[in-house]
Formats: structure tokens, C-alpha cells, sequence
């Protein structure tokens, strides 16, 4: 399937070349912390630039990075844009420039191996007033994976949307996945279920062409692709007491069974 996009172009103009995943860059400085949300990603410098960094020790980690994980590479896989993924090494000594206690806490607890994102260039926010810009196509798709993977996040509140480059690029995806916080909760019925607000997504008003779009977008999140976006998650993210084989193939026979046909989350 051929990237999808609403405005011609390079979408990685400006962009490093950066291997998705397997590449680890340790961090030679934090330079601060975003606060808006109850997670605090930090902005680290590294030998390969800067990078927005997704902490393990932070609320809802790791769980969250593991849904960053997968749902980034089932975009990948679906040609949709997410910021190019590396893994940032916090040394226990990493200098931080923002002197705030709690964050120094915090990056005490995330030593080890942390999810960076790349920065994007000449960002701006997505604003519903946007929406019209989005060809329906595009629009469809990620309204599709957002219901596959039961993303919560892309409101009009927060839409998780960015512009750069003129290209449409997905990000935080952090709240997906849901059912992973309450595993024991998971039942044979339980990928069947819509379980998302899409009425409160904020590409509703352009996500006209769901059916056109289904059949070929299931065909792509095949089985072995499913696998490969789970694979992308290391052993380390899941907690001790889990067997990490075991927890792959959960994840992966949830979203298989949500793939299946009808899909719950396009009716």
C-alpha cells in the first residue's frame, strides 16, 4: 500500500535516516520535561540530535510505551506517518538542565532503556478547523486504527495530530491498548467489542470512505505483521512475574481476533 498523504512532498524532508527501533543512542543531556501531561516526556540530547523521550518510570509506563511500540508500527505498516522510534539510554549521571525534584526522581526510576521520538521540524498543532485540509482517504485510515487498537486520544481536546512538513503525522499513542491494564479482565468476547469513542474523534467529519478502506488495510495487518510490530517491544517492558512469549502471542491474538471480519470498530 503506498503511503498515504494529503499534500504532495517528501514527508521526511529534514528528518535523519533513523532505523525504527534497533537503534540505541545514550543521552547526553536532558534538556527539560514537558509538563502538560501526567507522563512528563523529556527532551534529551543525543549524538544523533534531539529527541522527545517517553520514560518507563513515568505513569501508565511501561504499558504505555508498549502501546507506543505497537501502534507505531502498525501505522508504519499502514503507510501513515509516526516519528521515527530509537531507544534513548539514561545513565544514572545524565546532566539535566531542568532542576525540578520530581523530574529527578523520575529519571532516576527510567534508567535503562527509554523510547525517543524524532523531532519533528516547523510543528504546529492540528486544529478541527484543519480537518477540511485532510483528504478523506488519509482520514479513514486513521480513524480505522484508532478503532482497531482502541485509541482514546484523538479528540478534539487532544487531537494527537501534528503538522510538519505539510504532512499529517500521528503521535502519542500511548493510551491504547487498553485492555493490557486489565489482562485479567480479557475475555474470548473482549476484541470484539467496540470499546472506543468514535464518535468523539476529530476526523470524524472526514472519515467517509471506512468501508472502501477496510478490506485493504485488514489484508495488510496480517498475522506475521502483527507479529513483527509485538516483536518490536522488549523483554524488559514486561513485568517479571510475565512470560514475555506468552504476553506477545496475547497481544497478538487480541488484535487478530479485532481484525476479524466485520471488524466491531467500522459499522
Amino acid at each position: 500500500m503506498a503511503r498515504i498523504t494529503q499534500v504532495a512532498g517528501d514527508a521526511g524532508a529534514g528528518l535523519h535516516s533513523l532505523p525504527r527501533h534497533r537503534t540505541s543512542y545514550p543521552a547526553r543531556r536532558v534538556l527539560r520535561a514537558d509538563r502538560r501531561g501526567s507522563s512528563w516526556p523529556i527532551v534529551v540530547e543525543t549524538d544523533a540530535g534531539l529527541f522527545h523521550t517517553k520514560l518507563r518510570g513515568a505513569a501508565q509506563a511501561p504499558a504505555s510505551l508498549i502501546a507506543e511500540i505497537i501502534v507505531g508500527g502498525l501505522a508504519d505498516a499502514l503507510g501513515l506517518l509516526v516519528p521515527p522510534r530509537v531507544w534513548i539510554d539514561l545513565p544514572a549521571d545524565v546532566p539535566v538542565d531542568d532542576p525540578h525534584e520530581e523530574l529527578a526522581q523520575l529519571i532516576r526510576f527510567s534508567g535503562g532503556r527509554n523510547l525517543g521520538f524524532q523531532y519533528l521540524q516547523n510543528v504546529q498543532d492540528f486544529q478541527l478547523r484543519d480537518a477540511p485540509r485532510v483528504d478523506p482517504r488519509l482520514a479513514s485510515t486513521i480513524v480505522w486504527l484508532d478503532g482497531l487498537v482502541q485509541n482514546p486520544d484523538r479528540t478534539v481536546r487532544n487531537s494527537n495530530l501534528l503538522w510538519s512538513q505539510q504532512q499529517l503525522w500521528l503521535v502519542d499513542h500511548g493510551a491504547s491498548l487498553g485492555f493490557h491494564h486489565r489482562w485479567h479482565e480479557v475475555t474470548e468476547d473482549s476484541p470484539r467489542l467496540g470499546g472506543w469513542p468514535r464518535a468523539d474523534h476529530i476526523l470524524k467529519s472526514r472519515a467517509t470512505e471506512m468501508h472502501s478502506v477496510d478490506t485493504g488495510l485488514a489484508d495488510i495487518l496480517n498475522r506475521p505483521t502483527l507479529e513483527r510490530a509485538v516483536g518490536e517491544v522488549p523483554d524488559e517492558y514486561f513485568s517479571e512475574n510475565e512470560n514475555s512469549s506468552r504476553r506477545r502471542a496475547a497481544y497478538v491474538a487480541f488484535l487478530w481476533k479485532r481484525l476479524k471480519n466485520p471488524r466491531p470498530f467500522v459499522g
